[in-house]
């Protein structure tokens, strides 16, 4: 039973972040209601009824703008693919760092460590000096 929990938990989690994501992708192509109760629920932890409070509507006019807001950055998903193509690009580029990290040898390590410092910042590292 509490497997069950902790699997709703992680897919309610990466629900949350994958919303995050299209929300940093596509916010601005929604409307000032519907980024600022997105806003609210996924960077503030505010409630529905605590959404609905601040801004002076119904709850249930906070989850069809939270829902519709969803299913618009969706539909923009589906037609751009600009998270999946970011995802990708990060993980490729993870691979790419290992494999520059695979070619330290002595004589070389400042050049690699110059590369990997380029490279860091777009997988939101920061590089360590590892000679």
């Amino acid at each position: 039973m509490a497997h069950i929990f902790v699997k709703q938990v992680i897919g309610m989690m990466e629900q949350l972040l994958y919303l995050s994501a299209l929300f940093d992708l596509y916010g601005a192509l929604l409307t000032e209601k519907q980024q600022e109760c997105l806003r609210m629920h996924l960077f503030e932890d505010f409630s529905l009824s605590e959404i609905g409070e601040e801004l002076g509507i119904s709850r249930q006019a906070v989850y069809d703008n939270i829902h519709r807001s969803q299913k618009a950055m969706e539909a923009y998903e589906e037609k751009l693919g600009l998270a999946h193509r970011y995802q990708e690009e990060r993980q490729e580029l993870a691979k790419i760092y290992e494999s520059i990290e695979g070619l330290r040898q002595p004589g070389n390590e400042a050049a690699v460590t110059e590369v990997l410092d380029r490279l860091a910042p777009f997988l939101g590292r920061s590089q360590e000096v590892s000679l």
